[in-house]
């Protein structure tokens, strides 16, 4: 059985959180940007950011609103973007303080994203109910008021400046997948895969009928498979090590 260690409190996720909710303000400022462009309200944006926090679904979820998808195409993005987070929040059971009750557990898996999880994940004594509500608190802020300020800023701005910093929630997303493309040929190799087919279904004629939603799922799912069976993690590390 496990041993209890003692757990952090509400103070000490909001300190926590800051960092995070710094780096949210300027990439959900991006997002409010694309968004608007995109043809939605700034009322739509910031509710989007309020109730779904997931950067990359989120844009995907408004490339498939601004071409008019289908439900299945958004319910398949979200699921393969954000089945991620599913993982996430089993790992942190693991962690979780004594007595961290089911409603905890279902309000705390709202808040879990890449950067609050691997903060969480760090901590040595347990996850209280306290301070993941702490810890998801700040960044929460974050991403919706630089969402708000984003959507507001799209709406006012000249068109060459909004498509300027439209360009930031995709830098983001170039700052994640570098380093670990570094690390990892089969990272590396999977993106480059992905990114192929992406150009083919835009530019081939042929594969004009296959719409923003499904592509990315296309992309999404074939690249890993492909890496899956042609370099699994295990004999990937096995040649680095010759």
């Amino acid at each position: 059985m496990r041993k209890s260690r003692p757990g952090y409190g509400y103070l000490q996720g909001l300190k926590d959180g800051i960092p995070i909710a710094l780096g949210y303000l300027s990439v959900s400022f991006g997002f409010g940007i694309t968004s608007v462009a995109s043809g939605l309200t700034a009322a739509e944006t910031i509710l989007i950011s309020m109730t779904c926090l997931t950067s990359a679904g989120q844009v995907a979820g408004v490339s498939v609103i601004a071409a008019g998808g289908a439900y299945i195409e958004m319910i398949l993005a979200q699921l393969i973007i954000n089945l991620r987070y599913a993982l996430m929040g089993i790992a942190l059971t693991q962690k979780l303080a004594d007595g961290f009750s089911m409603p905890n557990r279902f309000a705390a898996s709202f808040g879990i994203t890449d950067e609050i999880f691997g903060v969480a994940a760090s901590k040595e004594k347990d996850l209280t109910p306290r301070y993941m509500y702490g810890l998801m608190t700040t960044p929460y802020i974050g991403w919706a008021l630089g969402t708000l300020l984003g959507a507001v800023a799209g709406q006012i701005l000249p068109p060459p400046v909004t498509a300027a910093l439209g360009i930031a929630i995709y830098a983001m997303f170039v700052a994640i997948v570098v380093p670990a493309a570094k690390e990892s040929r089969g990272v590396l190799l999977a993106v480059l895969i992905a990114a192929a087919l992406s150009c083919a279904i835009h530019y081939l004629p042929f594969l004009s009928f296959i719409s923003g939603g499904f592509s990315i799922i296309i992309c999404a799912v074939v690249a890993s498979l492909l890496l899956a069976w042609l370099m699994p993690a295990g004999e990937e590390e096995e040649n680095d090590d010759t």
